[in-house]
């Protein structure tokens, strides 16, 4: 049972410390149970002394854990594998959310092939995320269920066999959220542009957006077809359309999706390659 396990979080960054929050709010594991480790020991403290969580060196952190999870930058995948490899016992649990690191990457530098990969993305702080994971075949059923609890505190949840679905969700959902809050950025300085107030444009925007969300979720129709009974004929809204569509609008969208999946490919086939060079 997850409540049961002790969790290493290598990397306590922003993903990090969102894991460790999510873990400790929804009363899945005590502070107790969670090591937090990595360099920058300021930041170590500033969370051990927020969060209540335990701190430690790579190293032990990794060695004192049932699940480790890997949160650095996966610039910075070898200097953390190194110090954790030997600590990794045999059928010991390691988590990866490191964008475009592929699993045979991580079996090859951390000598384990008991590997989650996953994806969340932000929103996760606030437990409304979405985590795409994947698992290596030395991965039990009792792992499976842990991992998948442990996403599940993150919000939702999708597992996948095949792992080319990986790099897919960081391009549409991991970094998703920044597309979001840059078309938000646009439409508010365009009411502030108007002539509103910024704080009533963040008003409009943060509601209509959150609105329009759960609109779609209740009414299940296609986007289309909610696009196109708020257009009418000749009207303001499809004028806005034109001039988006005109724009390049749908296909700006759709290859900076499409550029953030190639460079997570070439991320990884870089961290690959350096693998098999050292």
């Amino acid at each position: 049972m997850l409540e049961e396990k002790k969790i290493a979080i290598i990397g306590p960054g922003v993903m990090g410390n969102t894991i460790a929050l999510s873990l400790i709010q929804t009363g899945k594991l005590s502070p107790q149970q969670i090591i937090m480790a990595g360099p920058n020991q300021d930041r170590l403290n500033q969370l051990q002394a927020e969060l209540g969580v335990r701190i430690s060196n790579n190293h032990e952190a990794a060695g004192a854990a049932d699940v480790v999870i890997l949160a650095v930058k996966p610039q910075r995948l070898d200097q953390a594998a190194q110090s954790i490899k030997s600590a990794l016992c045999p059928g010991k649990l390691v988590i990866s959310i490191l964008a475009g690191v592929p699993l045979a990457a991580l079996e090859q530098k951390l000598g384990t092939r008991c590997l989650v990969r996953a994806m969340p993305n932000t929103p996760a702080r606030i437990g409304m995320g979405i985590t795409v994971w994947t698992k290596a075949a030395d991965v039990d059923d009792e792992q499976h269920e842990t991992a998948a609890r442990i996403m599940q505190t993150l919000g939702e949840e999708i597992f996948v066999a095949d792992e080319a679905y990986l790099d897919m969700a960081t391009a549409l959902s991991g970094t998703g959220p920044a597309y979001v809050f840059l078309f938000m950025e646009a439409m508010i300085d365009a009411g502030v542009h108007m002539g509103f107030p910024r704080r009533i444009a963040e008003q409009l925007v943060i509601q209509t957006l959150r609105g329009s969300t759960e609109f779609y979720l209740q009414s299940r129709e296609h986007p289309a077809q909610l696009r196109n009974d708020v257009t009418s004929p000749g009207g303001t809204s499809a004028e806005a359309l034109y001039y988006l569509e005109k724009a390049g609008f749908r296909t700006a969208v759709s290859r900076a999706i499409w550029a953030a999946y190639q460079r997570g490919i070439e991320l990884g086939k870089g961290i690959s390659k350096q693998g098999l060079e050292g």
